[in-house]
């Protein structure tokens, strides 16, 4: 990694300072990683159902994501305050059940029939995931050596993706697969049943962590009088602005192409319903978490930032294939930009991070709240999707993952 800081991080824990006493945490945050993930994944799948079931427009189903990455931007600082004051697992804790609370409440929403409560359900729903992103994402990247944070966080992602991959598949299959829609509260129960089995399982994770002993990781400075984490301001570390940059481009360019993907795809790809759509964006989400453990591996011989360029470079090309809607080509392009996504937001996050000692806490949260570009950007490629096309829409992401490209090529590096 090029710029390395005069000085190292040491990282501690109030406990057994052994690796075995970072397996067990590693792995209960690692599920964190999964459940979230399966949140986002039924997201782009409502999207479609409720333009359906609920007779709104394109443009008016990305609210949906403006209520969900919204929540991101309005929590994510209160989230890091509070891991300061009461460290990690409180975060947690509090994560998970503002997550139940949430979930519980898509039930009540569906019962009425009201998109209004839907996003209102969302929002807590995704102030919960606020607080466990802005706690799990550092944590793993401190549970062990400096050195490989990057893979570490990498592999706690692929869970991420695993849930990603599961949840259009069980959208799908459930809000697409009985009757054509013949009527809100007929289509709208199956978003029932499937919230309150998520809200069930969010209180029993919650439950575990209660129980379990995490170690606190807290980071110290030493090597030189005034190390370079400590004696600097946040802002001062221009590897990480450009960090929460290319963060909020990249979540943009993200969920923008998630949200329409299966509006994309039943235009462009002769008789494509809406559950075949979403069995390809289950698909590509597959392909998105092989593209973590693919990209896991080859960090191990490619400098992160290196695979980040490239990639980024990549997904400009296939943007530029999918705006041209060219049809199976086409989407057959934009199933592929999902794989080249893979590894953009742990290794921007890990990057962002790196050599920031005592500001770790505080920057992780306004990384976290540079995913607010999930809540803006994908508002206006529905409003472009409605006034031209969806695939003319496809030139916002193309900019977007510009912005990642610079970052890999000269933004991520450290002084």
């Amino acid at each position: 990694m090029a710029g390395g800081a005069a000085t190292t991080t040491n990282y501690t824990s109030s406990g057994n300072k052994t690796g075995q006493k970072y397996l067990i945490p590693f792995i209960l945050v690692t599920s964190l990683f999964f459940m979230w993930g399966l949140a986002y994944g039924l997201l782009d799948v409502l999207n479609k159902h409720f333009q359906e079931a609920l007779s709104i427009d394109k443009a008016r189903s990305t609210l949906l994501q403006a209520a969900y990455f919204g929540a991101y931007f309005l929590m994510a600082l209160p989230a890091g305050f509070l891991m300061k004051r009461f460290g990690y697992k409180s975060g947690i804790i509090l994560g998970l059940l503002l997550y139940a609370a949430g979930a519980a409440l898509f039930y009540p929403s569906a019962h009425y029939a009201n998109f209004n409560y839907f996003l209102l359900a969302l929002f807590i729903l995704a102030s919960g995931l606020t607080c466990l992103e802005t706690a799990a994402n550092p944590y793993v990247t401190v549970l062990g050596d400096k050195a490989t944070s990057e893979q570490r966080l990498n592999l706690s992602q692929c869970f991420n993706g695993l849930g990603s991959f599961l949840g259009p598949i069980i959208g799908g299959t459930l809000f697409f697969g009985g009757e054509k829609n013949t009527g809100a509260g007929a289509d709208l129960s199956s978003v029932q049943m499937v919230y309150i089995v998520m809200a069930a399982a969010v209180l029993l994770i919650a439950f575990l962590f209660y129980r379990t002993s995490l170690p606190e990781i807290v980071t110290t400075e030493e090597g030189t009088a005034s190390g370079t984490g400590d004696s600097k301001p946040l802002f001062a570390h221009k590897h990480f602005v450009w960090g929460v940059i290319a963060q909020f481009f990249y979540v943009a360019a993200q969920v923008g192409v998630g949200a329409l993907f299966i509006n994309y795809v039943t235009e462009y790809w002769q008789g494509a319903t809406s559950q075949k759509a979403s069995f390809l964006l289950s698909l590509s989400l597959a392909l998105f978490t092989a593209g973590r453990f693919v990209g896991t591996a080859v960090m191990r011989k490619v400098a992160p930032n290196v695979l980040l360029t490239v990639y980024a470079l990549i997904n400009i090309v296939l943007c530029a294939v999918v705006i041209k809607g060219a049809g199976a080509i086409s989407v057959y392009a934009l199933i592929g930009i999902f794989f080249f996504m893979s590894i953009m937001f742990p290794t921007i996050f890990a990057l962002g991070v790196k050599d920031l000692g005592k500001h770790t806490k505080e920057g992780s949260s306004f990384i976290i709240m540079s995913i607010v570009g999930g809540a803006l950007v994908p508002y206006a490629m529905g409003a472009v999707a409605e006034a031209k096309s969806t695939a003319v829409s496809f030139i916002i992401p193309l900019i977007c993952f510009v912005v990642v490209l610079f970052y890999g090529w000269r933004g991520y590096r450290t002084k």
